[in-house]
């Protein structure tokens, strides 16, 4: 479609790829130092190094991310008259909205590649790990990306009809924040809102040999987990951009 063409067209040059490079860089440095600094080792190699670095990335600095990233993307469309402009467009509200939700998904997926890449460049050069990165975290990476694209058409829809930049992320970050102690103490239903399902995927098979996850138990990486993701991240997508369109169209008629 020739809409999201333009919004690809418009990241050239965003300050959205220096948040795609940073945040994941920082999550694993820091989860690396900590373990290092802690006294601990990579006893279990690429496990122990993936669980330290997704931790605390799937819990806040993903969810944060997507806030940030969806407030950049949609900040020149509240500037100088851009919002009139976008709007009056012959153009379906939905395509518009989805323009918007492929553009911040496609940040979030170079997000988690370059994770991916930090990963692997840390564990082979800086920690000389053996072997490979298991096909597991391969593949959770991939479900990471669908299980997030609730949170990037949420946070989207935030930053569509808020003006602010900073609200949105702090809406997102308090909204992590609920997902991850509710997901703490064991409140199942917390999944279907797309902050807990953003977290719960990125924690998927992150169990060491000894036992240790992060700080709730994370699920197994099984078929009925990854339909789970699939089938729920869809499910939330859609009413989310339906929403967001019927909302928009709804002001447009009453102005």
């Amino acid at each position: 479609m020739n809409v999201i063409r333009i919004e690809f067209l418009k990241l050239k040059g965003s300050l959205s790829w220096l948040v795609v490079v940073l945040l994941p860089v920082m999550a694993v440095f820091s989860g690396s130092l900590s373990t290092l600094s802690s006294g601990g080792e990579f006893e279990d190699g690429w496990h122990t190094l993936w669980i330290r670095s997704i931790g605390f990335y799937g819990m806040a600095l993903l969810p944060i991310g997507i806030g940030i990233l969806a407030s950049l993307v949609w900040r020149p469309e509240h500037r100088n008259g851009n919002w009139n402009a976008l709007m009056s467009q012959s153009v379906p509200t939905h395509k518009v909205v989805l323009s918007k939700v492929v553009a911040i998904s496609t940040l979030t997926a170079a997000m988690q590649v370059v994770m991916l890449l930090t990963v692997l460049v840390m564990g082979k050069l800086a920690f000389q790990i053996p072997g490979w990165l298991p096909s597991t975290y391969w593949l959770g990476s991939l479900l990471i990306v669908v299980g997030c694209i609730p949170v990037v058409a949420l946070q989207s829809a935030f930053s569509t009809f808020l003006r602010s930049f900073a609200v949105p992320v702090a809406i997102a970050l308090i909204g992590a924040g609920i997902s991850t102690v509710a997901l703490m103490v064991g409140l199942p239903a917390v999944i279907v809102s797309p902050y807990a399902l953003a977290t719960y995927t990125t924690q998927l098979g992150t169990t060491l040999v000894s036992g240790e996850s992060t700080v709730f138990n994370a699920a197994a990486m099984t078929p009925g987990s990854v339909a789970l993701v699939v089938s729920l991240g869809l499910l939330l997508t859609v009413l989310i951009v339906a929403a967001t369109t019927a909302v928009h169209n709804k002001r447009d008629a009453s102005s």
